[in-house]
């Protein structure tokens, strides 16, 4: 492990300019609240299933710019003494996930720099598939980059216009910045939002009394209290300061690619998500499993917390049992994202242990959300076996992931999708199961009231709303 680390360290710059996804993460920001601190503390507490690798809070009092980052969870980094210290009324905060090899305090969120005489923060949520391109121009000009992330890239761009005027230098900015992004630009006394023109990843506006919140997704509302108000849209601008609230909508209107892993994954089921009540999608995936897939045995259940709605779903819809089969240890992090094969391996064992008793001479339907890797679900069902389940089988609330993602998520090449490259039987063979079978994408349209059309699939058909550098697809095909 230690030289893992320090081959991360010696190379930043590699795996910057490496087209891997950077993070799928999560952005809480207040505007005009006392204890602005705290309650992005609480936003980001709220938003920790988004990043558990690194989280940080940036404020202001109107005049000085506070920070305080670490490797870890929030309830770690932050205690009473911590927030004492952020003043101000304006405060920006971000969780992280990172791919392999850039998780470094170096790029933990928000992100500062200082330009004349002006400060910024931001914090981001997504990809940029172009980044690579821009710091290479950037640098032949004279920026000189602290860190391997694509954020950095619209901070330098920022500052560059930032001549004509911060709302105009964004503008200017989103003009050159190409791909997946939701993100929030904090200065001395001005909060800036904004969001790709696909509308990739989610954003949300509230408001708490005379304060305006930005959020990722609901739930970190619900939190601290705050009303929703609505979803920031695709392409827009809202820039908060002394005098209000002041939108500026894009120019022109591009075509909604939201992604579909959101509602799948990654969102919490409390939250709303482009329009969509997660929860309620999920539990709509396994009904339409149901009627899609009847199948004869003892009772369902999911591999948790992942597979829980879903299961709720389909259970209801067949009236079989539902039975919650294994149990989870809620303090271990997901493991298709942890940054080697031997800490996922160590995640599996760790993560779920099995109710012996329930699982003997049953014939079991398992209902998981997908399969990456399929590492993590051989070794459970090797274990459910040894247990002595007669039958096992798998339904997947998802079509297979047979493309990379380019725009945030961390399954950055096909040669880590299992599906990209076994059939489905092979898949069934290799974990060991009794039958499998996966939501169609049809299907999993009519689980949303969201047109196909307005839907990143790019993980399942490998259509990329946003096309990307040839260095970035040859990498991505390997």
């Amino acid at each position: 492990m230690k030289s893992e680390i320090n081959e991360v360290n010696n190379n930043i710059d590699k795996f910057f300019l490496s087209p891997r996804p950077r993070e799928e993460c999560g952005i809480f920001a207040v505007y005009g609240h006392k204890d602005a601190a705290k309650l992005t503390y609480f936003g980001l507490y709220a938003l920790q299933h988004r990043g558990q690798e690194s989280a940080g809070i940036a404020s202001s009092d109107g005049k000085y710019l506070f920070e305080h980052k670490n490797m870890g969870l929030v309830p770690d980094i932050f205690n009473e003494q911590s927030l004492s210290r952020l003043k101000g009324h304006l405060a920006l905060g971000h969780v992280r996930y990172s791919t392999t090899g850039s998780s470094l305090l170096i790029n933990a969120q928000p992100f500062m720099i200082h330009y004349s005489g002006k400060t910024f923060a931001i914090a981001h949520n997504g990809n940029l598939v172009n980044a690579r391109n821009i710091r290479a121009e950037l640098e032949s000009k004279g920026s000189i980059f602290q860190t391997s992330m694509d954020s950095e890239v619209v901070l330098h761009l920022t500052a560059k216009y930032y001549k004509l005027g911060l709302e105009q230098a964004t503008v200017e900015t989103m003009a050159r910045i190409k791909g997946a992004y939701s993100m929030a630009v904090m200065t001395e006394d001005s909060l800036i939002a904004f969001r790709d023109p696909n509308g990739f990843r989610p954003l949300c506006l509230g408001k708490l009394n005379n304060s305006y919140i930005i959020a990722s997704e609901t739930c970190a509302l619900d939190l601290v209290e705050a009303e929703y108000v609505r979803e920031i849209e695709p392409g827009e601008i809202v820039v908060i300061n002394k005098n209000g609230l002041k939108s500026i909508p894009p120019k022109n209107k591009s075509i909604r690619s939201h992604c579909i892993f959101e509602l799948i994954y990654f969102a919490r089921p409390d939250s709303n998500v482009f329009g969509q009540n997660v929860y309620l999608f999920r539990k709509k995936q396994g009904k339409l499993m149901a009627r899609e897939f009847p199948l004869d045995v003892d009772f369902v259940m999911p591999f948790p917390d992942s597979g829980n709605y879903a299961a709720i779903g389909y259970a209801q819809e067949s009236c079989k049992p539902l039975e919650m089969g294994m149990i989870r240890n809620h303090y271990v992090g997901r493991t298709f994202i942890q940054p080697s094969q031997s800490m996922r391996d160590f995640g599996v064992k760790v993560k779920l242990n099995p109710v012996k008793e329930l699982l003997k001479d049953k014939r079991v339907l398992i209902i998981e959300d997908s399969i990456i890797r399929g590492t993590t679900a051989k070794t459970r069902i090797k274990t459910l076996k040894k247990l002595g389940a007669r039958e096992i089988h798998m339904l997947v609330s998802c079509p297979p992931h047979r493309f990379p993602c380019h725009y945030g998520i961390d399954f950055s090449s096909r040669g880590e999708l299992i599906a990209a490259n076994k059939t489905v039987a092979e898949i069934r063979d290799f974990i060991g199961l009794d039958s499998l079978n996966y939501l169609s994408i049809d299907t999993l349209v009519k689980a949303t009231d969201i047109p196909e059309k307005d839907l990143c699939l790019g993980c399942f058909d490998g259509y990329y709303p946003v096309p990307i550098d040839k260095e970035f697809s040859k990498y991505c095909l390997e």
